[in-house]
């Protein structure tokens, strides 16, 4: 779960404290008679009873939905930073004899886990998670409510909106029923399951606060505001309505503490069922792009340009040759609608555009010169680096393979450029020389794929590091 700082203001409430225990009010016994009888008196006409609200069967939306819900975890390599570890009783050693210390010193890569939530869309495996759950994790594993684990597959993920696709191979799972989050109001009541801090199937219920709610990194995601306890682990796991209907995707956290402070963010389920199809179909995600630069309507800009009250995104910028250049949009321009629908506030632009499918034609309704009018422009696409990026087969990196080892070719045999996944967990290092794969000598990087393809379970290199020479077993990914 990302968790970002709110800086703002708070008032200071003053709580009044009940001590909930035993009362201990005089027992009252039925049968006997009253001491004193009350004089008769009046009394006002009968009331109508007042219908009373109860709260929700959270529990029914629980244990009908706990078996879709899995907790991911993810593993990771991080080379370990330069300097660290001297040996011991050299530590006040002078700069230039510590430097020649420290770089005889092997620095022996870290592995990190990180752990998140996600839940089952598919009988057949296909599980929604959030894309900083399994971003740059040289393995993923899925765990189920029964305890059965599985390695999961990355099928792609999508940074721009924070959706990942992952796959696990198993048959008749339960799924969750998916709802529309268009017809979700404020104050409905939500329901969340994850794993906070690693605590399976834990389930937390809160409201809607705010619907539509943009985020500074967040542009192209129209957020779910809620304030359901949602922690760190959550992330990736689902948003309930009272239908028992998944609406969102945990996935932010406002906190100046890093934990639960009462503002959670999910992304809703409509945009998530779209990054997945485009990541399925495609590999990636494409957007539309019109090529402004837009900032919110205030008061006084509304009057300047003689709206009748702020709304729309006003147009700052147009950047040369783009879409909205050859459509004739102008700076000035206030953009009041894209495609019949209508716009209130800057942030509602980005997704409503991106939306649309690059080569498509959009209709703007635009404010310029005190009245309406509407430009057809043909949407552009937008950057690759800012759209969505699928995982290579099989979860690894492109160039590292099943081994996680990026190589070069050299007289000596092949030197090791970059180590991830089960390479760098053997204990392998930049610049150790693999000579030969299971007592064959290996010349090209190819030799060493396919070494690696036609092993089952373990292949064993046989590595040279500086003067020694020793074989490493290494579990093929």
């Amino acid at each position: 779960m990302r968790a970002k700082v709110f800086s703002i203001a708070l008032l200071a409430a003053a709580v009044l404290g009940v001590s909930a225990g035993v009362s201990h009010l005089p027992q009252v016994n039925a049968a006997a008679p009253a001491a004193v009888s009350a004089p008769a008196v009046s009394q006002p006409a009968a009331q109508q009873p007042t219908a009373v609200q109860t709260l929700p069967d959270f529990a029914a939306i629980a244990e009908a939905n706990k078996g879709a819900v899995v907790n991911i975890t993810s593993t990771s390599t991080a080379k370990a930073e330069s300097g660290d570890g001297l040996p011991e009783g050299l530590e006040d050693l002078p700069p230039q004899f510590r430097r020649f210390f420290e770089q005889q010193q092997p620095q022996a890569p870290r592995i990190r886990q990180g752990m998140g939530s996600g839940f089952i869309v598919d009988a057949d495996g296909t599980i929604l998670t959030n894309a900083h759950v399994v971003d740059g994790a040289d393995e993923v594993r899925v765990r189920l409510t029964d305890r059965r684990e599985f390695k999961g597959k990355v099928i792609g993920a999508d940074k721009a909106s924070d959706i990942a696709v992952v796959k696990i191979e198993a048959k008749g799972l339960p799924v969750v029923k998916l709802g529309d989050p268009a017809q979700t109001r404020v104050g409905e009541w939500v329901l969340a399951i994850g794993s906070p801090f690693g605590f399976e199937n834990t389930v937390t219920a809160g409201i809607v606060s705010a619907t539509s709610r943009s985020l500074p990194d967040g542009t192209y995601v129209p957020f779910i505001q809620t304030d359901a306890a949602v922690n760190p682990g959550n992330s990736g796991g689902p948003l309930f309505n009272l239908k028992g209907e998944v609406i969102g995707i945990n996935s932010q956290i406002y906190s100046r503490s890093g934990g639960f402070q009462g503002i959670a963010f999910a992304v809703p389920i409509d945009v998530a069922s779209h990054v997945k199809q485009e990541l399925v179909a495609h590999g990636r995600v494409e957007r539309g792009r019109l090529g402004v630069h837009i900032q919110e309507v205030t008061q006084s800009l509304a009057e300047s340009f003689g709206l009748d009250r702020p709304r729309g995104a006003l147009v700052a910028q147009v950047e040369k040759g783009s879409p909205a250049e050859k459509a004739g949009l102008k700076a000035g321009d206030v953009l009041l609608g894209v495609n019949g629908k209508a716009v209130e506030r800057s942030a509602e632009i980005p997704p409503l555009v991106a939306a649309v499918k690059p080569g498509n034609k959009a209709t703007l309704n635009v404010w310029r010169d005190g009245k309406k009018q509407d430009l057809a422009v043909t949407v552009g696409r937008l950057d690759a680096d800012k759209t969505a990026e699928a995982a290579s087969p099989g979860n690894e990196k492109a160039d590292t393979g099943k081994l996680g080892l990026a190589v070069r070719p050299s007289k000596e045999g092949l030197v090791v450029e970059k180590v991830t996944g089960p390479a760098a967990r053997a204990g392998l290092q930049e610049g150790d020389v693999v000579t030969a794969v299971n007592g064959k000598p290996v010349k090209s990087v190819d030799d060493l794929r396919k070494a690696a393809d036609q092993a089952k379970g373990s292949v064993a290199l046989l590595v040279r590091r500086g003067e020694d020479t020793v074989f490493v077993p290494i579990e093929v990914g």
